[in-house]
């Protein structure tokens, strides 16, 4: 998703929201639905419990960059708190303190850290006066009834409480990912976890570089892009004697132009931002989507590419199931994205811009929706060269999302 494309003289950058303003605000959408894994429709650990986690980081913009959020059992909606973190990060980098609970932990802010477990993160919560509930506003008769299920099923030796081959058992996560007009990308991550994992275990949605990342670089050229200098070498104009001796190996007009080179002065600046889905384990042994950031980056190569080569069918996350793959739900998984690059020439005029959705999977589906440029939503569950099972109707359809709420005054 990303925030609307108007020239700057009609409205500026800052008339638009920010990517972490628009990615946070379709988290908290998801959260707050029983639909999905997250918020209100979070798993249950084997206890019977509900443990949240969620996670925010943007490119460029803010000093701590990414913020991780765990073990929360209280926060409504659990993406909010890590944006407040990240928001309040500059300040809290040059010590501004705020207000600590007495009686209760000594959290006077969240300091210099990235990373927020449990009580201390609930106490944030609530000195940013977000909304606390009552564990119970977790519940829902679904999960519940998959928890329960889970622990039967492995009780009775036909597999396993967390994974099933034959039922659907939620292990995966909610999350967006966001390009606004200031070109800064941005992904929000939510989730509940796996279906039965156990009380304490932390995912790899709050941990950076596993089930989310954000990254700016620049790279000399444009090597993933076709641009070439706007300002070719001069043309030769042939004479009119020179033009009747060799016409007949010269194109009309008579114009010669020398080939353009390579020029090394152009800069591309390049930036991504990626959020997982499925087995979080399998997230976090192969660090994947700092990985697909950085084969996207060290390797020179577009970020659709690195995504596909950790998340795609026989990518790296596949691999790290090795022959458990099929059995335990290990290394399944998806990751969506967004990348955008700006080429500058030698004088920092802007020659190029692109972006780019991402989307791979290795597994049967993935529940994803993206809008376009024009405004356009498409949602999609299957491989775009699937067989789509008949009851899924819409897939891949371009819809107008104004005719669904009512055009929008900018």
């Amino acid at each position: 998703m990303h925030t609307p494309s108007t020239p700057r003289d009609a409205v500026t950058a800052s008339a638009f929201p920010t990517a972490l303003e628009v990615a946070t605000f379709a988290v908290v959408l998801l959260e707050d639905n029983p639909l999905f894994n997250s918020g209100h429709g979070a798993v249950f650990t084997r206890d019977g419990t509900n443990e949240l986690e969620a996670s925010v980081m943007v490119s460029r913009g803010f000093a701590k960059r990414a913020i991780g959020v765990m073990g929360l059992r209280r926060v409504r909606n659990p993406i909010l708190l890590a944006r407040r973190i990240l928001e309040h990060g500059d300040a809290n980098l040059v010590g501004e303190r705020g207000a600590s609970a007495a009686g209760g932990l000594d959290v006077p802010s969240a300091q210099y850290h990235t990373q927020i477990y449990g009580e201390a993160a609930e106490i944030l919560a609530q000195q940013y006066g977000l909304e606390m509930v009552e564990p119970g506003y977790f519940f829902t008769q679904n999960r519940w009834d998959q928890h329960i299920r889970g622990l039967e099923r492995e009780k009775e030796g036909r597999g396993l409480a967390t994974w099933s081959l034959d039922e659907y058992v939620p292990q995966g996560t909610c999350g967006a990912v966001a390009l606004d007009a200031d070109g800064v990308t941005c992904c929000a991550t939510s989730t509940g976890g796996l279906t039965n994992k156990l009380t304490g275990r932390i995912g790899d949605t709050p941990t950076v570089g596993a089930g989310f990342w954000a990254e700016e670089w620049t790279e000399a050229g444009d090597p993933t892009g076709q641009t070439q200098d706007l300002h070719p070498p001069p043309s030769v104009i042939l004479s009119d004697s020179l033009k009747g001796l060799i016409a007949d190996c010269l194109p009309s007009p008579f114009v010669y132009a020398p080939v353009p080179e390579f020029r090394s002065s152009l800069v591309a600046t390049r930036c991504v931002a990626v959020s997982g889905t499925g087995n979080g384990d399998s997230f976090l042994r192969t660090a994947a989507a700092r990985t697909a950031a950085s084969i996207a980056r060290f390797a020179t190569v577009s970020s659709a590419v690195a995504v596909t080569k950790v998340t795609g069918p026989s990518g790296e996350l596949q691999k790290s199931a090795g022959d458990r793959w099929g059995k335990t739900g290990e290394g399944e998984g998806g990751i969506i994205g967004i990348e955008a690059v700006v080429v500058r020439d030698e004088e920092g005029r802007v020659v190029a811009t692109r972006s780019d959705i991402l989307q791979d999977f290795n597994c049967a589906g993935m529940f994803r929706a993206w809008i376009d440029e024009q405004g356009v939503a498409i949602a999609r569950v299957w491989h775009t060269n699937s067989v789509v099972p008949d009851a899924y109707v819409g897939e891949g359809r371009p819809e107008e999302p104004r005719f669904w709420i009512g055009k929008k005054e900018l």
